[in-house]
């Protein structure tokens, strides 16, 4: 050899050695992308389940919730997209606009800003309007219309702006610092609640007011000293946050003070302002899904009312929606007992028809009162003898005061909760007004546990959506069974699937007797409010077709034949919270998120422009990343360096490709089965290894035979030298690609196995064959008969079979490796011997017979 063919030899074999390497470490990083978009997409999953959850009413959450989940699950499925375009080369791009899309729509959900008037920082009665709730909050605003509109008496006053609020707080600088403070509390940590308001209302009391409000204020203090004429001026200063007295109540969670005298009123309103920060009010504030921008602080200060007697009037008795009747509720001296609960007061109920009547009366015995003391404050002191068993409104004053009510309502067109109080010269003043709020239908019973009379059928397994369904038993186990879908039928099935979608609007309930509750269709279920009840184990051997049966899907237990006491008790329940902030803001956010349009990917539509939401990347991103892993197939182990051959007693050599823990430390060139620690490996070829290999044909007529032998001689000759190409696999600890050459044939099985079963699924390929058509077909038939009986679900295409099964527990998954690894030797050159359809019959009867074990009766 010269030496111009010396160096060109020795350069080609580093090329080689190069490309090797390049091989190896392209399929090593395709497989680590394909670990971390599993651990994603199980991740994105389950907080897409928690905040469905959150649906149900029975949750507390808050807008920190929200952001953060939102945070997360947008920042997962980004990830999510970035694996599978790894695996693939880039061939997803179009998914990083659909994630833009989606994360911009939501955006603009979460982007709601309040806008705070730059209007006057003090604002006169006289001059306030319902139209200004956004400015001086809605105690204010109501009682200007009151006032104003109304022509009630209400007693003067003014009232500081939501502007003069944001020009305290950003003089001090206490905007950030609360910022940074908040969004960190849970809402179910009380003491943690305590503390950090506590910190942040000793910051604001001890703030600074700027010059110019304390100056304005100042100056209203004077004009309603000269309006009113009275030496020493004493007020109210009472909340009226953004939020109160309007659609929320926020009903005694801010401050009020009684009886305040001019020197005190600045001082007084810090710690009006400071109350925003109580650890109710922030609790019942975030609960109701307002955010930090929201918790704006309006003061009212009025002119004191020194009361005879009050306290608080509706204008509809709450406990019976449909009466006429008004009741109000009165006690001597101040009303502040009444509102905190600390005197049983009087009660008045008044009809309006045919006029308005005193038509009942309850006066109970008041021992004490409170009254405004001459130097500021109020006192308790006792009620004297001649007037505790006295009432304190004569009807007249009931009547007047039914009557403003009734002019209340009327302007706000629903009935409404009034505060009053009526001075010592007989003056009736209105306080407060806001919208009371109806019962409409008593509290539902609890569901009972356990049902007596009926028989217990099924009382274990995963609850992904609470409910009650019954109905008859509808057993899915093909596409096929959901075309004639009977309307209330209650789906039964072994695995969960995002096509039972198709039929969720007309399910009464859903059972089977695997998957999780973090999976593709219990997301649905729950989108649909289906009952559903997962991972039974046995729904389907113990619940036959046409059986009528009831689900209570809050115990976990399948009864048999319709339970009437659940039925009942499981009518349409109210959602707390479905008129809340938070939990418009949770729908409109989920809207974007959690709805699954691609269902089916042999569907025209499961392409990546009509992601539509989060959830739809995540679906359609966990099947093209099965399809990318699946087709490293189209390798040849001569590609790839560093392989092992595994030899043992079986007349198959496979050449081992470990990408991750798939082999024992330091294992020898040539392995033994001990050295591999592959959970689906090791599996499929104890299926394998437990079969005896053909010698040689089975039996066979002579016509099969020739029909071979001329079958071979049409194949190219590039595709008769695949047939003999070697047996390779990819394996790490949970995972396998097979790809087996066994004659003419080509087998593929992938598998991936771990603890989480929603990442847990097999795809099983096979082609070939070196006999006449007819033959080839019936072989397929067999092999789709034996996978049909492990729940796969198969596609045939001529004389090719593309199956899969997915969301089974690891040890179940084992099982069908295993017996797809018998399956495998038993179909060995079997096409040769399928001389018609009873043939084949026979061999389908045979394998299922003996390798497809059926489970015994389960004991519950």
């Amino acid at each position: 050899m010269n030496l111009f063919n010396r160096i060109t030899e020795k350069f080609m074999k580093k090329k080689a050695v190069h490309m090797e390497q390049e091989t190896r470490d392209i399929f090593r990083r395709k497989y680590a992308s394909f670990q971390k978009l599993l651990t994603a997409n199980n991740a994105v999953l389950e907080a897409i389940a928690d905040m469905e959850e959150k649906l149900s009413g029975e949750f507390l959450f808050d807008m920190p919730y929200i952001s953060r989940n939102v945070a997360s699950i947008s920042e997962g499925v980004r990830d999510i997209v970035e694996r599978i375009n790894e695996i693939s080369d880039g061939r997803y791009g179009l998914l990083y606009e659909r994630h833009a899309h989606i994360a911009s729509g939501i955006e603009t959900q979460l982007s709601r800003k309040r806008e705070i008037p730059e209007d006057g920082q003090v604002i006169f009665l006289d001059e306030v309007r319902q139209e200004m709730t956004d400015s001086l909050g809605g105690k204010n605003a109501h009682l200007g219309e009151v006032k104003n509109r109304l022509q009630l008496p209400v007693p003067d006053g003014f009232a500081v702006s939501a502007y003069a609020f944001r020009r305290f707080m950003e003089h001090n600088g206490f905007m950030q610092k609360i910022k940074e403070m908040l969004p960190a509390l849970s809402l179910s940590n009380m003491d943690e609640l305590n503390a950090v308001g506590g910190v942040i209302r000793e910051m604001v009391v001890s703030g600074e007011i700027p010059d110019d409000l304390r100056d304005v204020i100042r100056d209203a203090v004077s004009r309603l000293k000269e309006k009113s004429g009275e030496w020493p001026l004493m007020v109210s200063v009472r909340s009226s946050a953004l939020q109160e007295d309007g659609e929320f109540s926020f009903a005694g969670q801010y401050s009020t003070f009684l009886n305040v005298s001019e020197e005190n009123i600045l001082q007084r309103y810090k710690e009006v302002v400071a109350s925003l920060f109580n650890e109710r009010a922030i609790f019942y504030f975030r609960s109701k899904g307002f955010q930090d921008f929201d918790m704006v602080m309006s003061v009212g200060v009025l002119k004191m009312v020194s009361a005879r007697a009050g306290g608080v009037a509706y204008s509809r008795d709450p406990n019976k929606p449909g009466s006429d009747d008004m009741l109000i509720t009165a006690v001597h001296g101040l009303g502040v007992c009444v509102v905190d609960g600390t005197i049983t007061p009087e009660t008045y109920v008044v009809s309006r028809r045919p006029e308005l009547t005193v038509i009942g009366k309850h006066i109970p015995e008041q021992k004490t009162m409170f009254f405004c003391r001459l130097d500021g404050g109020v006192e308790e002191i006792p009620v004297s003898s001649d007037m505790a068993m006295k009432p304190c409104l004569t009807d007249d004053q009931v009547l007047r005061l039914a009557g403003h009510m009734l002019a209340i309502e009327d302007h706000y067109g629903v009935p409404q909760d009034v505060e009053w109080a009526i001075d010592e010269k007989d003056n009736l003043f209105i306080l407060q007004t806001r919208p009371l709020r109806i019962v409409e239908k008593e509290t539902r019973k609890p569901i009972p546990t356990h049902v007596a009379g009926y028989d217990v059928l099924i009382d274990k397994g995963v609850i992904a959506c609470k409910g009650i369904g019954a109905g008859r038993v509808h057993i899915v186990l093909t596409d096929e069974d959901l075309k004639d879908f009977p309307d209330n039928a209650v789906l039964v099935a072994r695995h969960t699937s995002p096509k039972y979608v198709t039929v969720m609007n007309r399910t009464s309930a859903i059972v089977t007797d695997f998957g999780g509750s973090t999976g593709h269709m219990a997301s649905l279920a729950r989108e649909f409010q289906v009952p559903a009840i997962l991972n039974t184990e046995i729904g389907t051997k113990l619940l036959q077709a046409g059986q009528e049966i009831t689900v209570d899907a809050f115990n976990c237990t399948i009864y048999a034949g319709e339970v009437a006491e659940l039925i009942e008790l499981a009518g349409k329940r109210d959602n707390p919270f479905k008129d809340t902030m938070i939990f418009k803001t949770l729908k409109s956010v989920l809207k974007w998120i959690s709805p699954l349009n691609l269902h089916d990917p042999d569907s025209d539509n499961f392409r990546q422009k009509n992601c539509e939401t989060f959830h739809d990347i995540t679906r359609f991103c966990h099947e093209m990343a099965m399809n990318e892993m699946f087709h490293i197939q189209g390798a040849s182990v001569d590609e790839i360096s560093d392989t092992k051959k595994l030899v043992s007693g079986i007349p198959l050599v496979a050449y081992i490709i470990d990408l991750d823990g798939g082999l024992t430390a330091n294992p020898p060139q040539v392995l033994a089965p001990d050295h591999v620690l592959s959970i689906p490996f090791k599996a499929f070829y104890r299926g394998l290894s437990s079969m005896k290999w053909p010698q040689g044909s089975p039996v066979m007529d002579a016509k099969g035979f020739f029909g071979m032998m001329a079958h071979t001689a049409t194949i190219p000759e590039y595709e008769l030298r695949k047939t003999g190409d070697k047996s390779f696999s990819f394996i790490s600890r949970d995972y396998m690609n097979f790809t087996l050459r066994l004659g003419y044939h080509l087998s593929t099985v992938e598998a991936f196995s771990g603890e989480d079963l929603n990442n847990n699924y097999i795809r099983f390929f096979f082609k070939g064959g070196g006999a006449a058509i007819e033959r080839r077909l019936r072989r397929v038939r067999l092999i789709t008969q034996v996978l049909k009986s492990l729940d796969f679900d198969v596609k045939v295409t001529e004389d090719v079979v593309d199956a899969s099964v997915a969301r089974y527990r690891q040890d179940m998954l084992e099982r069908k490796l295993e017996t797809l690894g018998k399956l495998t030797v038993y179909t060995k050159q079997l096409d040769m011997a399928m001389f018609n359809d009873a043939v084949a019959d026979m061999y389908i009867e045979q394998f299922v017979k003996e390798h497809i074990k059926k489970p015994g009766p389960v004991k519950t």
